[in-house]
């Protein structure tokens, strides 16, 4: 039988458009792959809302994808548009969990009403007082701050849309045409909230830059960011501040009059705990331009590998005289700045950036906006792991051998809220739930079948074992399409008994909870590298299952659970022991920034289209 919170029943689904400008000529409903949508109609002839009911109610699992297609005609230019809003399932269970006849979900101005039938299963669990079911940590998390909020101020040309690109992995084109449509002289835009469908976890807020003898666009930006930090929740409050400053040339000045009131105002204190990073950007042109200056008679002799580390050499050093210097000179040690360029191969800047900017907003700000710094970026796998072992401490990982919750909970529930923690924090741009789903749920749960090493090889980084999987895997896609087979799918399809048994404190349990941690944030961590932020597919998803396996790690793993649950002598006293040791090995494998920019230089890129069957 399924938990209670496995599953809902869904009476209908109502879209009133009656405060909105734009009229919907028509909605289609879309539950699951397998299921054909379902077009919702409207409630009176000339009316603006559109409704379907459910006869009988419609089960809906927490796996299944659920979204909402609008199809509307512009006013002016008579063109069909469509809008397509996607749900977030948790927040509908978490609705349907504290009881509420409906989940309600605002898109700009159009109203969303889903309304819930309660089944006879939630009745049964309600009267005999069991627990309303695993909830994720990261749920929590998200309710009280669900994105990271950042402000980006920089004049048009300095690279702002190439950098929140990059960073937040969200399509540059989208971005740019937002911040070009928002960056109007004489307009203040600077309290728009920009979101991306492809990553709704971080919100934009756009300025441009500080011109001189311009004081109007400084005080809008101080105003905004003193409203912000006034503000009691902190989903509201700003969370950070990118300064985008292009490097200049030689002798050219670094600091307007306006930028530097600005610095001076963070300075004084009077902007508040909110990080203030300066932004160097366009690092690339700077190496470009100094390697052309080059004295060729001073190469005479040098290998490729001493040029290049001659024009690093020599463009850090100008960038020294010309950027941080003047910089620290005015501010002190009192602003960090970072040195960035969104060109190919220079992927080590944008993890420094993200990773100072994490290490501020924690350092000033209450945890929950660091951990959603890191769950919101897509370029520093490494920022993933250090969120997860801080989520893994507030509760599950915190007490594996003694959990409360996990008490008379199915082995497969148990994984299920561990899964899907691990699956929010990275944060994969994933509209159709495929890492959700039971598919690859049961690849997962077939993966931890056997917890008996069967080699005991020494991996010294991540990066050293898995670029020969992924590369060896990729060059195997360069010829014609052929799906990829994943060695334990056939095994998938009869997951093993012991996960519909019940929790329980063992040797077997723990090793198989451990091993489960482990291989799903590497697994996860191996297809941050190839798929690169794009959209995710399932063949992408079995080519990273399938390097993980090829490689040493997945057997080094079991190796050190095995050998670790072995020495431990008390399992039921063991937790915090347990959780040290989860940490330690997460941290094992925790790439830094130069190994990220080493391993991703060695893949290349692959078209994972079209798609495949699991």
């Amino acid at each position: 039988m399924a938990n209670a919170l496995d599953t809902l029943h869904i009476h209908g689904i109502r879209v009133d458009f009656s405060k909105s400008k734009t009229n919907i000529e028509s909605a289609e409903v879309r539950i699951g792959e397998s299921h054909s949508p379902i077009e919702l109609k409207r409630e009176e002839p000339e009316g603006r809302s559109l409704r379907h009911t459910f006869s009988p109610p419609k089960v809906f699992s927490r796996d299944e994808l659920f979204s909402l297609h609008m199809r509307h005609k512009s006013h002016f230019l008579r063109t069909k548009h469509h809008k397509d809003v996607t749900f977030d399932t948790d927040e509908i269970f978490r609705a349907y969990g504290t009881r509420q006849r409906e989940y309600i979900k605002w898109y700009k101005k159009i109203r969303i009403v889903v309304d819930f039938s309660e089944n006879t299963l939630t009745k049964q669990a309600a009267s005999s007082g069991q627990s309303s079911g695993l909830l994720t940590t990261t749920s929590d998390i998200f309710e009280r701050c669900p994105q990271f909020r950042i402000l980006v101020i920089g004049k048009t040309g300095v690279g702002k849309s190439s950098l929140i690109d990059h960073v937040f992995g969200v399509g540059e084109r989208t971005v740019s045409k937002t911040i070009v449509e928002h960056d109007k002289p004489g307009e203040a835009y600077i309290d728009d909230e920009f979101t991306s469908r492809e990553n709704d976890r971080f919100v934009l807020h756009d300025s441009k830059g500080f011109e001189p003898g311009e004081e109007k666009n400084l005080k809008i930006v101080q105003d905004f960011i003193e409203r912000r930090k006034n503000m009691p929740d902190l989903k509201d409050q700003l969370h950070a501040v990118w300064l985008c400053i292009q490097i200049p040339r030689a002798g050219g000045r670094l600091l307007e009059t306006g930028t530097e009131d600005f610095l001076k105002s963070k300075l004084e204190g009077t902007l508040g705990n909110v990080p203030v990073i300066v932004v160097l950007t366009k690092y690339d042109i700077l190496v470009d331009r100094v390697e052309r200056t080059l004295n060729e008679a001073s190469l005479d002799g040098l290998s490729e590998k001493a040029i290049k580390e001659l024009v690093k050499k020599n463009a850090e050093t100008e960038v020294q005289s010309t950027c941080i210097g003047p910089l620290e000179e005015f501010t002190g040690s009192g602003i960090p700045h970072a040195t960035i360029s969104t060109a190919k191969g220079y992927t080590e800047t944008l993890t420094g950036l993200i990773q100072k900017t994490e290490t501020c907003v924690n350092l000033h700000l209450e945890p929950d906006a660091a951990v959603m710094t890191s769950v919101a970026q897509r370029v520093h796998p490494g920022l993933k792991i250090k969120a997860l072992i801080k989520i893994g401490k507030q509760r599950y990982w915190n007490a594996l051998m003694s959990c409360p919750t996990f008490k008379n909970n199915q082995m497969k529930d148990c994984l299920r809220v561990l899964h899907n923690d691990i699956v929010d924090v990275w944060n994969f741009r994933d509209p159709h739930k495929y890492l959700r789903s039971q598919q690859f749920r049961d690849l997962m749960m077939t993966m931890v079948n056997n917890i008996q090493a069967e080699t005991t090889t020494t991996t010294v980084t991540f990066g050293s074992s898995m670029s020969g999987p992924i590369v060896s895997m990729l060059g195997s896609l360069s010829g014609p399409a052929a799906p990829i087979v994943v060695p334990i799918a056939a095994a998938a399809v009869f997951v093993a008994q012991w996960v519909y048994e019940v929790y329980q404190i063992s040797d077997v349990v723990l090793q198989r909870l451990m091993a489960y941690i482990m291989h799903l944030t590497l697994v996860l961590q191996t297809l941050f590298f190839v798929s690169k932020s794009r959209e995710l597919t399932r063949r992408a998803i079995k080519l990273a299952v399938n390097s993980y396996l090829a490689s040493p790690i997945k057997e080094e793993v079991l190796t050190r659970i095995q050998d670790y649950v072995q020495g431990l002598a008390i399992l039921a006293h063991a937790d915090k022991d347990i959780l040290d040791k989860i940490e330690e090995m997460m941290q094992f494998y925790e790439m830094d920034a130069a190994q990220v920019a080493e391993l991703e230089a060695k893949i290349p890129d692959v078209d994972l289209l079209p798609d495949e069957p699991w």
